[in-house]
């Protein structure tokens, strides 16, 4: 394996990063102070995102995308995970669900969305459903030549900046060797649709500016052309976007901590105390040791796993653990800086305490670190007939 990168490679990399502390470094305090990203701001981001060939790259050229292969992919969101989420985001990964779009989908849903014209969000998570998809209350039921939706979504991101939703729904049950699971299908659902109601969730204390929704579907109909994919085959569309957005998870998680870790370095070399620098210290230098090697490791796991999808060989496995061990290395990283930032580390004057906030929520969203582990054991153990 080649762990080299290439010319063309490095100058994606150094192109994003120049984009990232140009164009959002600057914007980041305003969006942490005001947990909003304005809206004449958001639209300045994109249209520049778009004249960068930067938008929407993990789009194929035949949509009118960059057409970005997984590793380059994963260069990108390394950079871009180095910015605040609510802006970074801006810089859209639409999700690559959408390129189960047929016909008339392609012009009304897909297209746009490559274009910047429109913006997607997506819809899994339930009260009373998170993890345990295939329990999922929300029901899609047929009435002629319309899917009449009735259920609630919640910790849907960014479904307040969004112009439809890809909803995943229940259209039924199928007997499996475990007994009945739910049939899980996924619809196209414009935000203005009759019966569709979408509020701001509770405050967040990761990614500020980055907002949470609650959907709310009351007999909202959803005609049959808008259905994405076959009926009841939701969960196979679910299961080739969780794989990609694991990497996504991962690779910004790698961004993040390495931005952190420069960080953190620089102001070790800086600050002293007892008539030295803190980092000669060999508390504080064993620590950026072992965050220099964390991020290394997250980094090669990350970069192995996009890989491996260019090749058609990666598995679920291998995407569980880069985004397993990218975020929990992420969340060390970070209490670590805080440690070495010591009193000013927990100040908002600077960035470290919002690092240390944001790194939370990556352990939880697109999958658990204990459902990562879940799916590594059971990759393990099935091989043995357990």
């Amino acid at each position: 394996m080649d762990l080299e990168l290439t010319d063309e490679q490095h100058a994606l990399v150094e192109t994003t990063r120049s984009f990232v502390e140009r164009e959002l470094y600057p914007h980041e305090e305003e969006v942490e102070r005001c947990d909003e990203v304005a809206p004449e701001l958001a639209a300045e981001v994109r249209k520049k995102a778009v004249a960068a060939g930067m938008y929407a790259a993990n789009m194929p050229e035949d949509v009118g995308g960059p057409g970005l292969d997984a590793v380059g992919m994963t260069l990108v969101e390394r950079e871009l995970g180095r910015a605040s989420y609510a802006l970074h985001s801006l810089v859209a990964r639409p999700s690559n669900i959408l390129l189960a779009c047929v016909g008339e989908q392609r012009e009304r849903y897909l297209l746009p969305t490559v274009r910047g014209e429109r913006h997607d969000c997506l819809a899994m998570s339930e009260p009373g459903a998170g993890s345990d998809i295939r329990s999922m209350a929300t029901t899609a039921v047929r009435d002629g030549g319309d899917y009449v939706v009735n259920g609630t979504k919640h910790f849907i991101s960014h479904a307040d900046m969004a112009d439809f939703v890809i909803l995943f729904a229940a259209t039924g049950a199928e007997q499996t060797t475990a007994g009945p699971k739910k049939r899980i299908t996924a619809l196209l659902v414009d935000l203005d649709s009759p019966g569709l109601t979408v509020r701001r969730g509770s405050a967040c204390v990761s990614h500020r500016g980055y907002h949470q929704c609650e959907l709310s579907f009351v007999d909202c109909r959803v005609p049959v052309g808008q259905r994405l994919g076959e009926e009841g085959r939701g969960f196979d569309l679910m299961g080739e976007w969780l794989g990609a957005s694991r990497l996504s998870v991962a690779a910004t998680s790698v961004g993040r901590s390495r931005r952190v870790l420069d960080l953190a370095t620089e102001w070790a070399a800086q600050r002293t105390q007892f008539g030295q620098s803190i980092g000669r210290f060999q508390g504080v230098g064993f620590a950026l040791a072992d965050m220099a090697t964390e991020v290394e490791a997250a980094d090669l796991l990350t970069l192995r796993a996009a890989s491996r999808l260019d090749h058609g060989t990666m598995s679920d496995q291998d995407a569980a653990m880069a985004k397993l061990f990218a975020s929990e290395a992420l969340g060390r990283i970070t209490d670590r800086a805080v440690q070495i930032f010591g009193g000013m580390g927990l100040m908002a004057e600077l960035p470290i305490e919002r690092f240390w906030r944001d790194a939370r929520v990556e352990r939880i969203w697109d999958g658990t670190s204990e459902i990562q582990r879940h799916i590594i054991a059971r990759s393990l153990l099935r091989p043995l007939g357990s």
